[in-house]
Parts: C-alpha cells; sequence; structure tokens
C-alpha cells in the first residue's frame, strides 16, 4: 500500500477527526498538509510570477499539465442589467488569460457558471410578474452581448445552476457522507464548519464576521447552506430532503467539479468574493473531494470605484453605470486601456479623467502609427533617423514587456514601456524636405505595438469600423477623401511657392506671392471644416496625410 493511503486510513480511523490533517486520495490532487498554509503544486512552471490570494504573496505560477491552465470563474447573477464593475472584473481577466495564451502559449480552458436561480431573481420575477427563469435568460443573453461588445472573449462554456442541480444533489450527498454536512428536519441542508477544524478562514479568517441565517437546526452560526428548502411560490426541485433549491456557495464547487475534477489550477473573482464565497467553495470542495489543496491559485480583482466614493460600484448601493450606457460615449478600446493602466489587483477609481488619460494614451498610439505609416511611405519627409538608436529601444521595450507581464502581469509597467518607445519614435519624426529615410525601424516598430495592443484586445487598426465601412461603401469616401487631398496639396504647393529674387539684387529672403494668399487660407479653412466630419488632413511641409476618425461616425449616428 502505498504511503499516501496508509496515512488515509490512520486518518479516517478517527471517529469525527476534523480534517484539519488532510484527507487523501490515491488519485487527483492530494497534497497532504494541514491547517491553512498553500503549497506549492508540483507540475509544470510557467515563468509566470502571481499574487495568491491563498499564501497572500507572489508565487510561481505551476500548471498540472504542460500548457494547458484550468480556469473557473464565477459568472453574474442574472437578475438585472450588467454594469462597469463587473465589466472591470471580467475585461481584467480576459486580459491575464490573452496575454498567458498569447504571450506565454499556454492553452487557458475557461468555464464560468451563469446563477440563474437565487433571492434576487426570485424578487425581481414576482415584482416584473414573469417567472424567474424568463427574466435569467434575457439578462444572461444581455449579458453575453454585453461582454461581447467589450471583446471579452467567451469561456470555453457557460454552464446554468438550473441545468445542473441533479448533480448539486448528488454533489451534497457526498459532502453528508463524508461526514461534513447535516440535514435539519425543516428540510435544509448546511455545511458543518467545525468538521474541518482549523482549515476554514483561508482569506478573511473566521472572526468579527457577519455569518448567514438559518433555522433552528442550524449547529454552528458560521455554517452555511447547501440546499434551501423552497417556500410558495418560488422554483424547486425535489431532493432526499424534500422539494428545495441550490445553496449560492454549493453550485461553483459542483460545476467547477464536473468539468475538472478535483484538481483545479486557477480560480478568479472580483475581491469581495474571497469571503464568504470562495472560502466557502474550497470548504466544500476539499470536503468532497477528500483532498488538501483543491484550487492551486486564486486571483482576485480590484473594486471598481465611482472617483470621490469609497464603495465599490453595486447595484445595491444604485451607483452604476451600465455597459450599455457607457459605450454609448466610450469605445471597448477606451475601457481596455482604462483597466491596463491600473494593475489588475488594484483597486480603481472611475471618472471622466480617467477616461480621458485612457483615450490620451491610445490617441497617442494612435499618432504615432499614422506618421509612422506616412515615413514608410514617403510622405514624410525627416531629418536622419538614429536608426540603431531606435533598433536598440525596440529590443529594451521588448525586454521590458515580457518583464513586467512575467511579474503578476503588470500592465501599467508594460504600457509605460510602449509609451517610452512612442516618445523615442516620435522624437526621430522631425518633418524637413529631401533627407534620407529609415523606414524598416518604424515598421517594426510599429509592428510590435500593434501585435502587444491586439494580445491586450485592443483593436488600434479599428477592423470592425473598417469592416462596417466596406458593407456601408465608405470606402469610396476614403477614395473622394483621397483625390481631395491631393487637389488641396496641390492648391497648397502653388499657393506656398516663393517669389523670385528681386532684380536690385536684394538677398532678404523673398516672400509669398500676395494674390495667392487666400488660396493658402482657403486651403486651410477646408482642412479646418472637414475635421469635426472626422477627416483629419495633417499639413507636412508642402506634402499632406489624411484619415478619417472615429467622430465621423458619431456624426453619422447623430443623423
Amino acid at each position: 500500500m502505498r504511503m499516501c493511503e496508509r496515512v488515509c486510513d490512520a486518518l479516517l480511523s478517527k471517529a469525527r477527526q476534523p480534517i484539519s490533517s488532510v484527507l487523501c486520495r490515491p488519485h487527483g490532487g492530494c497534497t497532504g498538509h494541514t491547517g491553512k498554509k498553500w503549497r506549492r503544486p508540483s507540475g509544470f512552471d510557467t515563468g509566470v510570477q502571481t499574487y495568491n490570494s491563498l499564501s497572500k504573496q507572489k508565487e510561481p505560477l505551476v500548471l498540472a499539465r504542460e500548457g494547458v491552465a484550468t480556469w473557473y470563474s464565477c459568472g453574474p447573477t442574472v437578475y438585472d442589467h450588467a454594469h462597469l464593475g463587473h465589466a472591470c472584473s471580467y475585461v481584467r481577466f480576459d486580459i491575464v488569460q490573452r496575454i498567458l495564451t498569447r504571450h506565454f502559449g499556454i492553452s487557458v480552458i475557461h468555464a464560468m457558471v451563469i446563477t440563474d436561480i437565487d433571492d434576487k431573481i426570485i424578487r425581481r420575477s414576482l415584482e416584473e410578474n414573469i417567472s424567474a427563469s424568463v427574466l435569467a435568460r434575457m439578462y444572461e443573453e444581455e449579458f453575453q452581448k454585453d461582454m461581447l461588445s467589450l471583446q471579452v472573449i467567451p469561456p470555453a462554456v457557460y454552464l446554468r445552476v438550473t441545468e445542473n442541480v441533479p448533480q448539486i444533489v448528488a454533489f451534497i450527498e457526498r459532502i453528508i457522507h463524508n461526514g461534513h454536512a447535516y440535514a435539519t428536519e425543516e428540510g435544509n441542508v448546511y455545511f458543518d464548519i467545525p468538521s474541518i477544524g482549523d482549515r476554514y478562514g483561508k482569506f478573511l479568517g473566521a472572526v468579527n464576521v457577519q455569518y448567514e441565517p438559518g433555522d433552528s437546526g442550524k449547529r454552528d452560526s458560521r455554517d452555511f447552506a447547501l440546499w434551501k428548502k423552497s417556500k410558495p411560490q418560488e422554483p424547486s426541485w425535489e431532493s432526499p430532503w424534500g422539494r428545495g433549491r441550490p445553496g449560492w456557495h454549493i453550485e461553483c464547487s459542483t460545476v467547477a467539479s464536473s468539468v475538472f475534477g478535483s484538481q483545479l489550477d486557477i480560480h478568479s473573482g472580483g475581491i469581495d468574493l474571497a469571503f464568504p464565497h470562495h472560502e466557502n467553495e474550497i470548504a466544500q470542495s476539499e470536503a468532497y473531494h477528500q483532498c488538501g489543496q483543491w484550487g492551486n491559485y486564486f486571483l482576485h480583482a480590484g473594486h471598481l470605484h465611482l472617483k470621490g466614493s469609497t464603495e465599490k460600484m453595486s447595484k445595491s448601493l444604485k451607483n452604476y453605470i451600465t455597459i450599455k450606457d457607457f459605450l454609448k460615449s466610450y469605445s471597448a478600446n477606451d475601457f481596455r486601456m482604462f483597466c491596463l493602466l491600473t494593475k489588475y489587483r488594484s483597486a480603481v477609481d472611475y471618472s471622466d479623467d480617467s477616461m480621458t488619460e485612457a483615450q490620451i494614451t491610445l490617441a497617442t498610439l494612435s499618432a504615432f502609427g499614422h506618421d509612422a505609416q506616412a515615413y514608410m511611405k514617403g510622405q514624410l519627409q525627416s531629418s536622419a533617423v538614429q536608426e540603431e538608436l531606435l533598433w536598440e529601444r525596440l529590443a529594451k521595450t521588448k525586454a521590458a514587456v515580457a518583464s513586467a507581464l512575467a511579474d503578476d502581469f503588470d500592465t501599467p509597467r508594460a504600457i509605460n514601456a510602449i509609451m517610452n518607445l512612442v516618445y523615442h519614435g516620435n522624437c526621430q519624426l522631425h518633418p524637413v524636405d529631401g533627407a534620407a529615410r529609415s523606414p524598416a525601424v518604424f515598421g517594426a516598430i510599429l509592428f510590435y505595438i500593434r501585435e502587444v495592443m491586439d494580445m491586450f484586445g485592443i483593436d488600434l487598426l479599428n477592423r470592425k469600423v473598417r469592416e462596417a465601412a466596406a458593407v456601408d461603401s465608405s470606402a469610396s469616401l476614403e477614395g473622394v477623401v483621397d483625390q481631395l487631398t491631393r487637389f488641396r496639396s496641390e492648391v497648397r504647393a502653388f499657393a506656398l511657392a516663393r517669389q523670385d529674387p528681386p532684380a536690385d539684387g536684394n538677398l532678404s529672403k523673398p516672400g509669398l506671392h500676395p494674390e495667392r494668399i487666400p488660396l493658402l487660407k482657403a486651403c486651410d479653412a477646408l482642412r479646418n471644416d472637414l475635421a469635426p466630419l472626422g477627416v483629419l488632413i495633417k499639413d507636412r511641409g508642402t506634402n499632406s496625410t489624411w484619415e478619417i476618425t472615429r467622430k465621423r461616425q458619431t456624426v453619422e449616428e447623430k443623423n
């Protein structure tokens, strides 16, 4: 018999002994340690250091399978519109998953539960006089559309609680069988926290915390519901304890176990879910699987606050902005950059100023991309470029970004490195006439910046806008703007031509032809008039370039 099995037999022979010394299994994720202390799992080191809420410090991210990360996240309770607080958490973890996949070559297998039965859903359905299932489906579809509008990659699978009730009942039965839950005469089932000894309290502990109420048969104030007896007019399902419905915490343990078994690499959610929700998930899952460490890494995102408020954005406080309302004023790119400018674990203030900072960052990247392309096309003549310096800057930026992303996905540091590269690139683009060109290094810089932003889910090329433009025959508009700009450039070059030197030999600099100055003013007026319509013309010496910006879309929508 293996050592793990002998230890398990010895532990099981002790009557009612808490699983403070863990019950090992011959197969699966047995770690064989005691108490709350986190143990580094065996497996494949990704080269990433990530902050683990279980150990309260950065740890090497070690996966059970090489090149594969199993990831479970708590989905929404679908009784109302999703707001920016939700969006912040889901977008931040979408960025982390993209980094793991695109930068570190790891396949992320992501499962998410949709809570489609809950006290809040039941109350709202009664208020609106529709069935709880119809209400939940309506807001579930809206949530998924909101996520797609924010460029969030969908999980490999969405699972609804109501479609997993038989599995939940079986999960609870096994926890009872293992001696860690009990049914009351009223028809409720509670998890028996004293039965797991000092293993409870991995995140915030079990001191001075308000616990959920229960019936008269509840043994300990800390015990939480696995199964709730149904009340009149509530949805309910058959169970060995009578008709009822699942508790909140049990749904996640059951669904995650049904997909990933007894071992999970990464679990994510907002920091407000750490206790009691994730704490209770761990207790249930380890009691069910009889293992010592069910989830190896817990990642928690910081709260989103309205600037000036210490409260998180939430529906209960009615201090939220829906995703749909937000997207009337800003783009998905804007919000993603807003998220990138702070660490995913940090609390973040939402305000017009913070969104303006995100927009300015994006505009700086876009302007550099436009100027770099103009230089590569020969439309922007620059003074001699220090090419080797830029190649060196590019190599240092790549190393800095790689180091930042390996250090707990530090996106603010990565963005800062990229913006520093843009600064040095812009310093080389001083318009002059007739200098030697070095376009290759700008092509390499531009390619790298677009590649990193695409990894983060930001579309600097506005592909969707371009696709819509093609459908709307806007390509014809681009052709018109191109011809108009060429004509304007010729008129402007004619207006800027200097007079011939005077015959008397005066060496003073010859000025413009006075009769052509109105043409120059007309060219400037045309440029200024087109800008509000989304056609941006930039004059570079005697040459001009143009681009169609997002403002044109806004004008068309208003019309």
